[in-house]
C-alpha cells in the first residue's frame, strides 16, 4: 500500500508544486484574457469616433473636422 505521504506515487512534497502550477496557469489565463479584451475595445473605434476625439482635443479645427467628416460619411457639402 501507499504510505501516508504519497501523492500519485511522487510523495507529499510534490503536491504543493502541483497546486502552485495550477494557480499560475489560472492567473496567466485570466491576465491574457483581460489584456485581449482591452485591445479589442481599442480597435473597435470607428474613424468617425477618432475624428471627433481629435476635434474635441483641439488637434483639428472646425473646417477640417467638417471636411473630413464629409469624406468619411460620403456626404456632399454645400
Amino acid at each position: 500500500m501507499y504510505g501516508e505521504h504519497d501523492f500519485f506515487g511522487f510523495g507529499f512534497g510534490f503536491m504543493w508544486i502541483f497546486w502552485l502550477l495550477l494557480i499560475l496557469v489560472i492567473v496567466w489565463a485570466v491576465k491574457s484574457g483581460m489584456s485581449a479584451g482591452s485591445s479589442d475595445k481599442q480597435s473597435e473605434k470607428s474613424a468617425l469616433q477618432i475624428l471627433e476625439e481629435r476635434y474635441v482635443r483641439g488637434e483639428i479645427d472646425k473646417n477640417e473636422f467638417e471636411q473630413k467628416k464629409r469624406d468619411l460619411t460620403g456626404g456632399s457639402g454645400g
